[in-house]
């Protein structure tokens, strides 16, 4: 459309006084190519395409016995046991599913998912409820402690999709547009959500699927839980359904809808008016009542507040894949979706944003992996990655190509101001002049790790050079997160150079200014374990025995909860590593129980690798000629080879290993623990038979 020239005048009138245009420009300035369009405040096309590198922590493969290992010898891949030696490994990712995405579309590891075949099936059922997806309740002997978001997932909730509906479009809009660049020309999409957002997600689905991709609009009707009063009782969530764009030709040949067994309900007719077939199978119509929510007391129950029934999963993915295809969940929470998919004999990629929801589905997927063991059926190894080799810009949330310069200025007085609230907290002086080091406390250096992402390697790996570089031998890093399997490794790689280095957690009361103000702030170091080598010198075996383990976690402080708790009324705390109920009663007396009894309860699950260092662990990068080289980082992957922990229906926990044999004269064991909140920690020790 031509502007007349008033209108011309008007708009540069309204530039120069720095306002913002009216809204009915927006519809005379640019073109305008559909019918009906969701807008937001900041909606851009712009979309990640940052390629950080996967790092392989852990190799998960349920052991068997020595006949089976003999056979090994022989065959690649293990029909009896479903080993698998070679080929595809499953993958369990923790991180930021945008900088996954991205780095999935955009970097090596395309390359393998697309000799599988590509991707065939996304199931998502993204979170918009921070409380629903990052705390958990654990059980402590009779009583139940809520573990609260780590600050990390906090953050993350709060500055990506926590701060309204414009907020989590446009975290969904952008992973969208990369899970639709990932999927296979003949793959599908699946999009779980309930009231809402459903209206929301519809209009972007069809912006970034387009309308003629849609499949369905399916309804999951269930029955249970609480009637509100004012209200129809809210039972049911919607799951979209679409299809790649490329297959919108083809879409009713490469869609196989779930078949019902015929019902005597309704005309009986189809819409020509002949009759169905009674005896045969009839698709199952887009709404869905014969699926029941989670059973809390199923065996596949995680006790995880969002988890979804794997009869909900085991329908959507016989209908929309193959066996051998690859299935992805990008918010897998509890993985049901990976458990089904397993079963199911389907390759799969998961990721997920909390750690506690990475170490849920390693177990759930061990268990999977004993119970087709047992049943004779194949399985597949998974893997545990990180994503690291973060830039500066990652840990501080800066985008260096943008144009607003104020924003820029915003976000690093953010970043100053977060810095100076972490010094005066530690007790720690500021300095000035160094790349990594922020303060000094006594006579060591301090480092504080970024407040919206983990402490990696790569961080700690500058740290050691500036150390270097400096003749600094002593370092505090503190932090709210680190990697995980970061330590011991990186320590003892220091401290052969000489340097000692301390990590420590900042705790989650950091952000409040009376703890500060009344010294309750406590940074407590990592958990350390204890463990006792077995040693079998006439049959070269070795079992290992876990014999300790400390942590110093702080959740809420016995001061600030014993003065606002009112009469009547109890609390569980975490303070120096030990769980306390403190009750009030009605006169106002105080009464405190350790609910801790003995160093065990803390232990959620623990694993040993019986020859660490024999798998290195490698990355894959792209040069800037498109060549993928393999590069060692220096350091090993974890291969879980035997593993204990506890699960909803079984709480026991066994502290010594079988026997493995080894056949080197010495062997380096390594013993990974986590605990009940879900942090990892990882010791070494080096055995001689």
């Amino acid at each position: 459309m031509k502007l007349e020239e008033n209108e011309i005048r008007n708009i540069i009138s309204y530039l120069e006084a720095g306002k913002p245009l009216p809204e009915h420009y927006r519809f005379e300035l640019f073109e305008q190519k559909r019918e009906v369009e969701l807008v937001w405040n900041g909606k851009t096309n712009e979309v990640c395409n940052i390629v950080l590198p996967f790092q392989t922590i852990e190799q998960v493969d349920e052991p068997r016995s020595e006949k089976d290992l003999r056979k090994d010898q022989l065959l690649l891949f293990d029909t009896s046991s479903g080993r698998q030696i070679g080929g595809w490994s499953n993958k369990l990712i923790w991180g930021d599913n945008k900088l996954i995405l991205s780095s999935l579309k955009n970097g090596p590891l395309r390359q393998e998912i697309e000799k599988q075949g590509g991707i065939k099936l996304i199931y998502i059922d993204p979170p918009f409820d921070v409380g629903a997806d990052f705390s958990m309740d654990i059980e402590i002997g009779e009583e139940t402690i809520t573990k609260e978001p780590s600050v990390l997932e906090e953050i993350a909730y709060r500055d990506t999709w926590g701060k309204g509906a414009d907020s989590f479009i446009s975290m969904i809009y952008e992973r969208l547009i990369l899970m639709r660049d990932l999927l296979a020309d003949d793959g599908s999409i699946y999009v779980h959500c309930d009231w809402r957002v459903s209206g929301y997600l519809r209009l972007i689905l069809d912006e970034v699927f387009s309308k003629a991709s849609h499949i369905n609009e399916i309804i999951w009707c269930y029955a249970g839980g609480g009637i509100p009063t004012g209200a129809y009782p809210r039972k049911h969530d919607t799951i979209f359904l679409y299809v790649k764009q490329s297959l919108l030709k083809n879409k009713a040949e490469n869609f196989k809808p779930s078949m019902r067994k015929y019902s005597e309900t309704g005309s009986g007719r189809r819409s020509d008016g002949s009759k169905y077939d009674k005896t045969a199978l009839t698709p199952h119509n887009d709404w869905w009542n014969d699926i029941a929510t989670e059973n809390t007391q199923s065996r596949s129950n995680t006790g995880y507040p969002t988890q979804k029934p794997e009869a909900l999963l085991e329908r959507i993915i016989k209908a929309s894949s193959n066996p051998n295809d690859i299935v992805c969940d990008f918010f897998c929470g509890s993985g049901t979706t990976l458990a089904v998919a397993e079963k199911l004999g389907r390759k799969w990629i998961g990721t997920d944003l909390g750690k506690f929801g990475i170490h849920t589905t390693r177990k759930r997927m061990i268990s999977v992996q004993r119970e087709l063991k047992q049943e004779g059926k194949d399985y597949r190894a998974f893997e545990i990655l990180n994503l690291g080799k973060y830039e500066r810009q990652h840990y501080i949330g800066i985008n260096l190509n943008s144009r607003n310069e104020e924003k820029k200025q915003e976000q690093e007085a953010k970043e100053k101001h977060f810095l100076n609230l972490i010094l005066q907290a530690y007790k720690a002086e500021k300095v000035e002049g160094f790349k990594t080091f922020h303060g000094k406390k006594s006579s060591r250096l301090v480092v504080i790790g970024p407040v919206n992402l983990p402490v990696t390697r790569r961080f700690v790996e500058e740290v050691i050079d500036e150390c270097i570089t400096n003749q600094i031998t002593k370092v505090d890093i503190v932090a709210f997160e680190f990697e995980m399997g970061l330590f011991p490794n990186i320590l003892d790689q220091a401290k052969n150079r000489g340097i000692d280095i301390s990590p420590k957690y900042i705790p989650r009361d950091i952000f409040d200014k009376r703890a500060i103000e009344k010294n309750q702030i406590v940074f407590h170091d990592v958990s350390y374990i204890e463990i006792k080598p077995h040693i079998n010198k006439k049959e070269n075996s070795i079992a290992v025995e876990l014999t300790d383990f400390s942590v110093f976690y702080n959740q809420d402080s016995l001061k600030s909860v014993e003065e606002n708790l009112k009469n009547g009324g109890q609390k569980i705390v975490v303070e120096n590593g030990q769980i306390i109920k403190i009750s009030k009663d009605k006169k106002g007396i105080i009464s405190q129980e350790q609910l801790t009894k003995k160093w065990t309860d803390w232990i959620d699950y623990w694993s040993v690798d019986f020859d660490y260092e024999s798998k290195k662990e490698i990355v894959y990068e792209e040069n800037q000629d498109g060549e993928i080289k393999e590069k060692w980082t220096g350091d090993y992957v974890f291969e879980n080879e035997w593993q204990s922990f506890r699960t909803k229906k079984d709480r026991s926990l066994e502290l010594k290993s079988t026997y493995k044999l080894v056949d080197k004269k010495r062997t380096k064991i390594a013993v990974k623990v986590v605990d009940i909140f879900g942090n990892d920690t990882m010791k070494v020790i080096e055995v001689g038979i």
